[in-house]
């Protein structure tokens, strides 16, 4: 019996990794690259992220708001604003509108603009048409391939469900049928004085063992965004009975609204003096009539360790607000605002992120070494001879 499950498992292995390899090495390569954007970013682009001159007192919210709108194609509105702690650094504004139905990148995006801003002085200092950012390419080509939401989404969900399938029967081929001190030392290292092929052979059992869990951890965070009946699944049944919370709604006024600059400066405000000791504020301006200002304060580079909250468009009233202190949310919240940084290894802070991305470039090697495996195989494999007719000897 286990000996018909060790065959699977290794058929299992063969065949899905024969036929996932190349998108498991796009996405592999892409997540290297993407692990360490953010410094890569400011080192590339120092004007982007921080101002020439650190003033005394910052623009209010709407002033900046203002300047960053200016600077738009016309007819455009921001939507989202990042807020650093940092006094040497620029606020962040975004706007993008995407079609879900596109079939390519460039399809994708009908605009996307990135607009960043002195606070200090208002001054614009870059408008980014970031369809066009490299990083953000990287980004759509590790996400859907560059094919678009619907096809390319669905593509890469599914592979990186094989590749989770493929880990698990590699973890069965990897534990040995018999243990022996030999076996032992050969499951946990490398013999780098063997030939070409062993090296190889080792370096894809070895490694792929190594990086299983973190690996195991990006596919799962992977899964619970590319398929949203796992990701409602894990969080109600980790959520148990923990009473789910109602969407906040803005109350629409009566009468006409002409307020909507001092709302912003209120919001503006309240996160600006909320940054204290932590990284960054988050603003993300009302979609609808009955949209809400959703603000984040975020504490360090993990996302999760966060305080938000959702704010009346009309007031500035406080509709709902939580933190990631709250025991009171649920398991399976608690988990899913916890996905990202489990997806990018920030979630135990650089020690992680360097282990995801190690991982990420084993798994990049993962397919290449496994394809070199397959094809030694295939040559040893002896052909079949033809029966030749043997004649007794005469004496």
């Amino acid at each position: 019996m286990k000996l018909k499950f060790r065959k699977i498992a290794y058929q299992l292995h063969l065949w899905l990794g024969l036929t996932s390899g190349l998108i498991v090495v796009i996405m592999a390569a892409t997540g290297c690259i993407l692990a360490f954007e953010e410094e890569l970013k400011h080192i590339v682009h120092p004007n982007r992220y921080f101002v020439e001159n650190i003033g005394r007192k910052k623009l209010s919210l709407s002033e900046l708001t203002e300047k960053a709108e200016k600077a738009l194609p016309e007819g455009l509105k921001v939507k989202r604003v990042v807020m650093p702690s940092d006094p040497s650094r620029t606020y962040v504004f975004r706007t993008l509108k995407m079609d879900e139905e596109a079939w390519t990148y460039w399809g994708t995006y009908l605009y996307y603009y990135r607009i960043y801003v002195d606070p200090y002085t208002g001054k614009v200092q870059e408008l980014e048409d970031a369809k066009k950012d490299f990083f953000e390419i990287v980004l759509d080509l590790h996400r859907r391939l560059l094919l678009g939401e619907k096809i390319g989404k669905t593509i890469t969900g599914y592979s990186t469900l094989i590749f989770a399938v493929i880990l698990l029967s590699g973890l069965v081929i990897w534990y040995p049928r018999k243990m022996s001190k030999a076996m032992l030392k050969g499951m946990f290292f490398i013999k780098t004085s063997a030939n070409w092929k062993r090296i190889n052979y080792d370096a894809h059992n070895v490694l792929g063992f190594y990086a299983i869990i973190p690996l195991l951890l990006i596919s799962y965070s992977a899964l619970i965004w590319s398929f949203e009946d796992v990701d409602k699944w894990v969080k109600n049944t980790l959520n148990g009975n923990t009473p789910t919370e109602k969407k906040a709604k803005s109350t629409i006024p009566s009468e006409e609204f002409s307020n909507r600059n001092n709302i912003l400066n209120l919001i503006g405000n309240t996160m600006e003096k909320g940054l204290k000791g932590k990284k960054s504020a988050l603003i993300n301006f009302p979609r609808s009539e009955e949209g809400t200002y959703y603000a984040e304060l975020t504490y360090d580079g993990r996302q999760y360790r966060n305080e938000h909250f959702n704010l009346d468009q009309y007031s500035g009233d406080v509709l709902k607000s939580q933190s990631y202190k709250n025991k009171n949310i649920g398991y399976g919240t608690a988990l899913r605002e916890r996905n990202y940084d489990l997806h990018t290894g920030s979630i135990l802070g650089l020690t992680s992120r360097i282990i995801y991305f190690l991982a990420a470039v084993i798994a990049l090697s993962l397919p290449i070494t496994g394809f070199i495996i397959y094809l030694n195989k295939k040559k040893k494999k002896p052909k079949h001879k033809k029966n030749k007719v043997v004649f007794p000897s005469q004496h």
